[in-house]
């Protein structure tokens, strides 16, 4: 009981944790978002949206290297921050221009997808990760 009430941690119980955060997060948005958009590449590619102007395709491709990408460097732990980094802008400018003002049951994940990927960059890797491993 006395361990469950404690402010202390322990540096297992930190890296345990971020390696269950990458992994989870990591995979989910690879395999379930990234390779989602990549298999329905030409069904999407004339009506996904276009917040910052450059064309649905490139806007698509850019979310596609993000979220497949991004999402695997982050599951191996291998140049995490900057993977970080790339989910975060993406899932940003998802929030923030393309659902904004949209608060709805519907639109909850992306905030919380947003809100673990800057965890993620602000916290690194942890030790069990590539990057931990090569002393990064």
């Amino acid at each position: 009981m006395k361990r469950l009430l404690s402010t202390a941690y322990s540096e297992t119980a930190f890296n345990l944790a971020a390696l269950i955060l990458r992994l989870t997060f990591g995979l989910i948005i690879c395999i379930f978002y990234g390779f989602d958009k990549l298999t329905n590449f030409h069904n999407l590619q004339l009506v996904f949206s276009d917040p910052l102007h450059i064309g649905h395709r490139w806007s698509l491709v850019l979310v596609i290297v993000a979220e497949t990408l991004g999402g695997l460097l982050l599951a191996l732990g291998l140049f995490t921050r900057l993977a970080a980094l790339m989910l975060v802008i993406s899932f940003a400018v998802a929030a923030f221009l393309v659902h904004r003002g949209h608060i709805q049951a519907q639109h909850e994940s992306v905030y919380l997808y947003l809100a673990a990927f800057f965890c993620i960059l602000l916290v690194g890797p942890g030790r069990i990760s590539v990057d931990g491993m090569m002393g990064k």
